[in-house]
């Protein structure tokens, strides 16, 4: 894991200082050059290995368990949230995940089971951007972060953050932390392949929008004004800000 967060500092060292050599650059995209490049090789790595292995996951796993699966990894973030929102000053959100965790890590079996929902708990979403937005720093450029995918430096600098404060980074086994991992993306990937079907025209373009956008609803506590492109949010109905 220790690599995977060298990694990412090295993509946004060199991101950052990587000159925009395109004739036109989008705003908040000065470095296309660059990442259409990664986006490449990220596309490439997905087509041939990560999308189909998380279609066979699909295929052998039943409902249920993804949902289960799903709801573990919900259930960590909710860790992460608390932390998040208590840092942020939002106290009664903070409770609001506290309590979340507490009570599906065990009634819920792990987090298997979303406990707390059925009980009327609903989650406040958030992360470590989340929180250095609110504190006042810029996004900064949109980065095409290898193995990743997309991010801008403040996303970026949250990810390294929330990653090092989570449940995940304590467990001392590299193999299970490493197990972790790789089903997180795996099952992520699986819950993406109906949405993938949206995907039209520059397939760059159209996940920068769409990433670009979805932060900032995200950051904005789901208020969002569509700056990047002309391009209608069809991801709309698929973000609940209160629950996702």
């Amino acid at each position: 894991m220790k690599f995977v967060l060298r990694l990412i500092s090295l993509s946004l060292v060199l991101a950052t200082s990587a000159c925009a050599t395109a004739a036109e650059t989008a705003p908040g995209d000065p470095y296309e050059a660059f990442n259409r490049k990664v986006f490449a090789f990220n596309d490439a790595l997905d087509r041939n290995i990560i999308a189909p292995l998380s279609l066979g996951y699909r295929a052998i796993t039943p409902n249920f368990a993804e949902r289960g699966v799903r709801n573990f990894f919900s259930n960590l973030y909710d860790f992460n949230g608390t932390l998040n929102a208590i840092v942020q000053g939002r106290f009664p959100e903070a409770g609001r995940d506290g309590g979340r965790f507490v009570i599906n890590s065990t009634v819920g079996m792990f987090g298997l089971v979303d406990v707390a929902s059925e009980m009327g708990i609903a989650p406040y979403r958030t992360d470590f951007g989340h929180t250095l937005a609110l504190w006042g720093m810029d996004s900064g450029p949109y980065i095409m972060v290898p193995f990743f995918g997309p991010r801008t430096v403040r996303s970026g600098t949250g990810f390294m953050v929330d990653t090092v404060a989570s449940v995940q980074w304590s467990i001392d086994s590299f193999g299970v932390r490493a197990g972790l991992f790789s089903l997180e993306v795996i099952d992520n990937r699986a819950a993406l392949t109906d949405a993938e079907q949206l995907i039209s025209g520059d397939r760059y373009i159209f996940i920068r929008d769409i990433y670009l956008q979805t932060r900032e609803a995200f950051v904005n506590d789901g208020v969002v004004q569509d700056t990047f492109s002309d391009f209608e949010d069809e991801f709309g109905d698929e973000f609940d800000w209160d629950e996702e």
